[in-house]
């Protein structure tokens, strides 16, 4: 049975037990369960290759003990040993009174699958349908066998996709032509060090990790430089586990650096110089809203509960001198004013905004319909001038959607045109889809950034969330107008008094 056919299945399954509900919580449940597949079956890699290798997990927590025998535990035995035994043992594997009873050290490894399993949850009510699960898991997947690994790389990927219409789960997937574009243009060095502070799934990670590979990786020790490159933040506990397979499933052997956290949950200055990176390649949440309080880790001028500005002003504070980023961001930021005005003045200040990609609706189908930017900047210098790209349509698609999605080919006129950061783009000339803007311009304008394309007439949309858009900032520009009378009305009959 192929590996996407035996997923199938089990998602079939699945659907049977009355504790699983939806889309995000069967993908859940099959992903704990692929990762105690996966983790064995690399156990069972480096027990071969060294002979002090020892597992950071109790015997009768291992794949291969309760899950791997076909005719073994089932029914409300099984269900009893995972809810009882299994779960609070891998939520406590680090505890060192739980480990030193075993006889157990808490390695990198260990923290990785607590880490892993300390939000996670087995929904199946079921222990038949459990067994199941386990067995066509068993059955279907053997990560040492090569020809298999690439094949369950790509169903992986398929898995993530699936999250997008798995209600608001799919925030954390980029589609994979915008992760790929953005990681090749940034080109990252096989020895710098590469971090997404809010890295959902991992997507940036792992086309990093496959650019590092194409291009750098020459030696076993080349490989060990790449191992420790790459870093990653995500708060939410399904994310982060997808993330953390995704690492193993990408060759990372300990993705320990992969952290369940809140980035934006520590204060700015309290991220010290060691902690500093060479490139920051992200897709942080827009449209949501931090807990009450986060704001407070931010200096003054950029306190806002809204999600993406607090990540980009940390991405700026987290970048070395020199080091570069490129990010996606909503139009909403690009026009946006008050606490966005200041922190694209930063970013313009202190960074070289070299080229901002503007994106055409439905990039993000069907998880949201708004449009967005890819911002490409370094730090260190501040901004001379500001490229802008227009990404259109290709012939004949009037939008992108779940089954004609944005494809990586697409991008090839832009790559073309892109040019090299090192003679400053010298090669860039203005087209139908590409132009320059000065920093000075910028700055004239409020440091707005939502700049139209100057090749194309005045034109109007339709679209409902351009609309909103477009009212909400009138809105702001009334009420802007309006604080401006009502102070020179006031100056006005002070000076009359």
């Amino acid at each position: 049975m192929s590996i996407t056919s035996a997923i199938k299945s089990i998602q079939d399954i699945m659907r049977k037990d009355v504790g699983v509900d939806g889309d995000a919580q069967r993908i859940g449940q099959l992903v704990w369960m692929l990762f105690l597949k996966i983790f064995d079956d690399r156990e069972q890699e480096w027990e071969l290759l060294r002979d002090d290798y020892k597992s950071p997990l109790p015997e009768p927590f291992r794949w291969r003990h309760w899950a791997a025998d076909p005719e073994g535990i089932t029914g409300d035995e099984l269900k009893s040993f995972i809810d009882n035994e299994l779960f609070p043992g891998l939520q406590n594997l680090t505890d060192p009174r739980f480990m030193k009873e075993r006889g157990l050290s808490a390695s990198p490894a260990a923290y990785v699958v607590r880490s892993v399993f300390e939000d996670a949850y087995n929904y199946m009510k079921s222990g038949q349908l459990l067994r199941q699960v386990v067995n066509k898991i068993q059955e279907a997947v053997d990560f040492n066998k090569a020809q298999q690994r690439h094949a369950f790389g790509d169903m992986y990927e398929q898995l993530l996709r699936d999250l997008q219409s798995a209600g608001n789960a799919g925030e954390f997937y980029t589609p994979r032509p915008v992760t790929e574009f953005m990681v090749r243009m940034v080109d990252p060095q096989l020895h710098e060090k590469v971090m997404d502070p809010a890295c959902g799934t991992g997507g940036f990670l792992t086309c990093t990790i496959e650019h590092k590979r194409a291009r750098y990786v020459q030696t076993p020790e080349d490989e060990q430089v790449l191992q420790a490159s790459i870093h990653g933040v995500e708060k939410k506990p399904l994310p982060h586990l997808l993330a953390t397979t995704n690492m193993i499933l990408h060759g990372i052997e300990v993705p320990s650096q992969i952290r369940h956290d809140n980035t934006l949950a520590r204060p700015l200055i309290s991220w010290g110089p060691k902690e500093r990176v060479d490139c920051i390649v992200a897709n942080p949440p827009f449209g949501g809203m931090e807990e009450d309080g986060i704001e407070t880790n931010f200096p003054a001028a950029f306190r806002t509960r809204e999600t993406a500005d607090l990540f980009l002003v940390l991405i700026m504070h987290l970048l070395k001198d020199g080091g570069r980023a490129a990010v996606v961001l909503p139009d909403g930021f690009l026009f946006g004013e008050g606490i966005k005005s200041r922190i694209k003045e930063k970013l313009l200040t202190e960074c070289n905004l070299h080229t901002v990609v503007r994106l055409p609706n439905g990039v993000f189908n069907p998880y949201t319909g708004i449009k967005t930017n890819l911002l490409f900047f370094t730090k260190g210098q501040p901004t001379q001038e500001v490229w802008f790209y227009e990404h259109r349509y290709p012939a004949g698609v009037k939008n992108y959607s779940k089954t004609r999605p944005m494809r990586i080919d697409e991008l090839a006129g832009l790559q073309a045109w892109w040019g090299s950061e090192a003679d400053g783009f010298a090669t860039r000339v203005g087209t139908e889809q590409a132009w320059k803007v000065s920093a000075d311009a910028i700055r004239e304008r409020g440091w707005n950034l939502d700049l139209k394309n100057p090749h194309q007439g005045e034109q109007v949309s339709h679209d409902p969330e351009v609309l909103l858009a477009e009212y909400r900032q009138m809105q702001a520009e009334i009420a802007d107008l309006q604080a401006q009378l009502k102070a020179a009305l006031a100056g006005a009959l002070e000076g009359q008094a």
